[in-house]
């Protein structure tokens, strides 16, 4: 892969909306080399016979399947409750609203 020059890196910058000082540019453009570098090297290795994955390991849904079960009876649950009106539970009310 062919090195950035000091032009090619004053395009990038322009195409991302920044301004930067020569100093930056030089700075960044070192950087920009090494993080390219290291990318080839990556493609280097990258094998043909190997299909690419997301993940490195095998990745499995582990939740149980939805299977339907009997629920408590409601008078049951209401009668744990500390407060139950119209057969739902009575909490306090936490907002200053008129009821409607």
């Amino acid at each position: 892969m062919p090195a950035l020059d000091r032009d090619d890196i004053a395009h990038l910058a322009r195409l991302s909306r920044l301004q930067l000082t020569d100093s930056e540019l030089d700075q960044y453009g070192g950087q920009l080399d090494v993080i390219l570098s290291a990318v080839a090297r990556v493609a280097e290795v990258a094998a043909d016979d190997v299909p690419p994955t997301t993940h490195a390991v095998p990745v499995v849904n582990v939740a149980r399947p939805d299977v339907i079960v009997p629920c408590l009876a409601r008078e049951d649950v209401l009668a744990g409750a500390p407060a139950a009106e119209d057969d739902r539970f009575r909490v306090p009310r936490i907002l200053d609203q008129e009821e409607q």
